[in-house]
């Protein structure tokens, strides 16, 4: 059974309900002062607090999407996501499998809630392999629209993320299709997917020395894969992005540093600078060059502003962002070309909850912003 199983989950609070109550019920054939009773308490007490931890745990990541199996939780994830297409038979991406749009009124067909596919997506300049979830909304498969291009926008997840939990968690698909019904936002595809695409290594979204080159794959690889395979725009101003932590301070910097791909880049609970961690490695080798032109203070300050559209969110209580996230608003809104905007809410965590508060926002923001080429 798999780590995100609801068996497994329901297995560990079972357990933990029946340690309770056996710890109650012994309890007091326990009373007693030698060796084998206190030997029996300590035992019965750390069996029940270790299955309630997990128990507990399961559920968070369950509705957070941590971790997608076991071997990624215990870091024994083999799939490194970086590969070397010999053959080029299939192309630079392939759809592996359909689902529905969860969506109100219990219709199915893809003209009417539209469709999410499962697709592999490998880049043809940086050779990185990954899954992702396209969604497409309905006016894709409707007769009138067949000629017509959509923007597109990228969605990305956090560290580690799965890329799952965008559609079943965060609900982008049913959102932009509830948005595109009540006229707040035109028809738009999504491709969603995490920015770990050499797990188990946080990238950072960063072209490493001599490693995954993830920023490449991002601004050039990515949208050219899914351009060739679906009706997307192919003119300057079709392309947005959009991710949470991680992923939003992906969003912002390829926005930043590639504004001919995308016109705009919105970051929920986004941090400014890539950080340097166990998870991260060295990402830059030595490189300075590099290492400042991911730090978006340094970016702002050093280079061009870029002609793109930025969104950034935070919350006054619950989120570390809040002060950086001021400070970066007025450090853009000083640059003339660089357009800025904001989500700031009263209260919110660094969780699923505060940012699907933000996603509907959002996505009309990004929205406005986008022609479809």
């Amino acid at each position: 059974m798999g780590l995100t199983s609801n068996k497994v989950l329901a297995l560990a609070f079972v357990c933990a309900v029946l340690l309770f109550v056996g710890t109650v019920w012994l309890w007091p054939r326990l009373a007693r002062r030698n060796w084998r009773a206190v030997s029996g308490r300590v035992g019965l007490l750390l069996a029940t607090q270790l299955v309630l931890f997990a128990s507990v745990g399961l559920g968070a990541n369950q509705a957070f999407g941590f971790y997608a199996s076991w071997s990624d939780l215990f870091g024994r994830e083999t799939d490194q996501g970086v590969v070397v297409d010999h053959t080029g038979l299939r192309g630079p991406l392939h759809v592996v499998g359909t689902r529905r749009v969860d969506a109100p009124g219990g219709a199915s067909l893809p003209s009417s809630v539209g469709q999410v596919q499962r697709v592999d997506i490998v880049g043809r300049t940086t050779h990185i392999a990954t899954p992702a979830y396209v969604y497409l909304p309905p006016e894709y498969f409707q007769p009138r629209y067949r000629t017509r291009t959509f923007p597109a926008t990228v969605v990305l997840t956090g560290y580690p993320g799965t890329a799952q939990a965008l559609v079943d968690k965060l609900n982008y698909p049913r959102t932009a299709l509830q948005l595109a019904r009540s006229g707040r936002m035109r028809p738009m595809i999504l491709v969603m997917l995490r920015p770990t695409v050499a797990p188990p290594r946080d990238t950072e979204c960063v072209d490493v020395p001599g490693g995954p080159r993830t920023e490449s794959f991002f601004a050039k690889d990515l949208p050219d894969a899914v351009t060739a395979h679906y009706r997307v725009g192919r003119k300057p101003g079709s392309w947005g992005i959009v991710g949470d932590s991680t992923g939003g301070y992906c969003a912002l910097k390829l926005a930043m540093h590639h504004p001919g791909v995308y016109a705009a880049g919105a970051g929920l609970s986004p941090y400014y600078k890539a950080p340097t961690d166990p998870t991260t490695g060295d990402l830059f080798q030595g490189d300075e060059t590099l290492r400042n032109e991911a730090n978006l203070w340094w970016y702002l300050k050093h280079r061009p502003a870029p002609d793109t559209s930025l969104l950034v969110t935070s919350s006054k209580a619950g989120e570390h962002n809040y002060k950086d996230t001021l400070k970066f608003i007025d450090k853009v809104k000083a640059n003339n070309s660089t357009r800025i905007a904001s989500i700031i809410l009263d209260s919110g965590g660094h969780n699923f909850n505060t940012w699907r508060r933000e996603i509907p926002a959002t996505l009309e923001w990004l929205s406005g912003r986008l022609g479809n080429g």
